[in-house]
């Protein structure tokens, strides 16, 4: 459920904005999809962890809230992270 250290640094090369961005909306959008995506298969096989269903609901409005935050400064910025992460349509 969490993320390993190789991962966390290919999910930064392929969404850092910049050469020494470790941290920015975009990276951290893309860090809690691939979280939220690992949990939510941990999920369907133990349908009763609720404390980690409730760490899964945090997270997605985490992600929703910084989505809103790229969608009001720059909407292409917006519509192609949504496209590169694949989520919503």
């Amino acid at each position: 459920m969490t993320l390993d250290t190789a991962e966390k640094q290919k999910l930064i090369e392929s969404h850092q904005v910049h050469a020494t961005d470790t941290g920015s909306v975009e990276v951290q959008v893309a860090m809690l999809s691939e979280r939220i995506s690992k949990l939510s298969d941990h999920l369907q096989g133990n349908i009763h962890d609720y404390a980690s269903r409730q760490g899964l609901l945090k997270m997605i409005g985490k992600r929703k809230r910084l989505l809103s935050y790229i969608k009001d400064k720059n909407l292409q910025n917006y519509q192609d992270l949504i496209k590169k992460i694949g989520i919503r349509g």
